[in-house]
């Protein structure tokens, strides 16, 4: 197939998401449920050829904008005080979940080795950030569950990875060393971290200097791509590089985007992590085809391959409410001991955060990397697709049910000291100062009355000024600009209410959005 013709299935495949997603909003489906299916639809069209996916390319091509999409937003002060609970999910669910999954193959298949089942577990264990953004962002769930959900969604890939590097090469030498992959396990995290901040401040240090709004813009977009490509280099963990960065530039983005950057930037963001999400799905969906014909076709999978694979999808479930369960009993006997003061998920919450486990297109990319030579790899194949499928069309598209019925309670701890309108109020109160201090002249006087009338139009706010054109235009520039300074006092407050856990990240882009649409109204009014 010519270049031509690949841009063209480019453009017709995101004219397929277009509909796909028109299509799901209108039945009320979860988007991510319908591309899959509409992807293996489509994958069997006549005149079609299955699509194969290089999963190099799709890691490094998808996952870090979407890994940057999660860390940017994510609340860090949350993300901090439910650290355990997250590397509980991230590192411990996925070790146990291998595990489990190694059991299982080993004891359906004695003759596949052992170091090819830890292989498969690796696979099949961590829970995909893409999938897990594509369902949370359409269920609401009380803030601490969203927080453990969104940290292990940001940190699994990390741990699931590197176990299945180890496993593959066990697979292949025959040889491993347990404190040799731990030693290795904590220098690629520790190295990505390295590099993730290393990129996140050289980020930071430009866009204080960069005067253009589009450079920085191309700038922010970079960033994922440069601190996964740059840690992968390093032989260090591309994923932990990623999000590092995006930890780092979503916390000093507040002090050195401008309003108009922010804007623009959060905009096309939003249609660019759109545009590659969708993909996602639907390349999944297209790989259907081209698997099937790796594998012998869906007669040899049904006759062959059906009982071991549902097994092993059981047990990939069945692990994760396993892990979850236990260790949250485990958490409440040791605050009966009074050990700390943390409140244990309880049961309706852990049965939630145990449906949650949605994998995607880093289990599918990374077993597709198996090499020939791996043993039962067609199995291996045919049994992360699956597990896929079940996750997303199944708990994907049932969670929110699960949520209903559950109902999970909030966990008061996690509330900021202020609410939004007491956030407001303080904003309100610098935003004051700040006009006081430039609305009046040295004798007291005011000189910029207009000011009282805010909400006036700009066309009445222009015909209040007297004098001649040149000094009605130099009255209108300094109104504008005793704004604009209103606009830096609030937004200086909110960071500073941030900065001090007085206020979460929500309330904080809430207002924050707010401030920058009254910056961008009062610079092109001076203009």
């Amino acid at each position: 197939m010519h270049a031509a013709a690949n841009f063209e299935l480019i453009i017709g495949m995101f004219l397929v998401v277009l509909a796909l997603h028109y299509l799901a909003s209108r039945l009320a489906l979860p988007p991510a449920a319908a591309l899959i299916v509409g992807g293996c639809a489509v994958a069997f069209m006549p005149g079609l050829q299955g699509i194969a996916i290089d999963p190099e390319l799709v890691l490094v091509l998808f996952l870090p904008p979407l890994l940057m999409d999660g860390a940017w937003f994510t609340a860090i002060a949350p993300f901090r005080r439910h650290m355990a609970g997250i590397l509980s999910l991230a590192v411990g669910a996925v070790l146990f979940t291998t595990v489990i999954v190694a059991l299982v193959a080993r004891l359906l298949m004695p003759e596949l080795p052992w170091a090819a089942c830890a292989a498969l577990g690796a696979i099949l264990s961590p829970p995909d950030a893409v999938s897990a953004r594509a369902v949370l962002q359409r269920v609401t769930l009380p803030r601490r569950l969203m927080t453990l959900l969104e940290g292990e969604s940001l940190l699994n890939d990390a741990a699931g990875l590197v176990l299945f590097r180890f496993a593959v090469a066990a697979a292949v030498t025959g040889s491993f060393s347990l404190g040799a992959a731990t030693g290795t396990f904590f220098m690629l995290v520790a190295g990505g971290i390295a590099v993730g901040a290393a990129i996140g401040s050289l980020w930071v240090f430009l866009l204080r200097r960069l005067g253009d709004d589009t450079l920085m813009i191309a700038a922010t977009v970079l960033v994922c791509w440069t601190a996964y490509i740059a840690a992968e280099l390093l032989h260090v963990s591309g994923v932990i590089a990623v999000v590092t960065a995006g930890l780092t530039c979503g916390w000093y983005q507040h002090v050195v985007f401008s309003a108009s950057v922010r804007i623009r930037a959060l905009a096309f963001w939003q249609v660019l992590v759109f545009l590659l999400e969708a993909a996602v799905f639907l390349l999944i969906g297209l790989s259907l085809r081209s698997l099937l014909d790796r594998v012998g076709g869906l007669g040899m999978v049904v006759d062959t391959m059906a009982l071991p694979v549902l097994l092993i999808v059981a047990s990939v479930i069945v692990a994760r409410f396993l892990w979850i369960f236990g260790v949250d009993a485990g958490f409440a006997a040791v605050r009966r001991l009074g050990w700390t003061r943390q409140h244990p998920l309880g049961p309706r919450a852990a049965l939630v955060m145990s449906w949650a486990g949605m994998r995607g297109v880093v289990t599918l990319a990374v077993a597709l990397s198996l090499p020939e030579a791996m043993p039962a790899r067609d199995l291996m194949l045919v049994t992360a697709f699956v597990v896929i499928l079940v996750t997303v069309l199944l708990q994907g598209t049932s969670l929110a049910w699960v949520i209903r019925w559950a109902e999970p309670p909030e966990d008061g701890s996690t509330h900021p000291p202020l609410d939004l309108h007491a956030a407001e109020t303080m904003m309100f109160r610098a935003q004051l100062v700040a006009v006081e201090r430039e609305a009046l002249d040295a004798e007291g006087a005011v000189i910029h009355p207009q000011l009282l009338r805010r909400y006036r139009t700009r066309a009445t706010v222009g015909d209040a000024f007297d004098g001649t054109a040149e000094e009605r235009n130099a009255a209108i520039a300094s109104h504008f600009d005793v704004i604009i300074a209103a606009v830096a006092a609030g937004r200086a407050e909110l960071v500073r209410l941030h900065r001090t856990g007085s206020i979460d990240d929500e309330t904080l882009h809430d207002l924050e959005h707010d401030l920058d649409l009254e910056e961008l109204a009062a610079v092109a009014a001076k203009g």
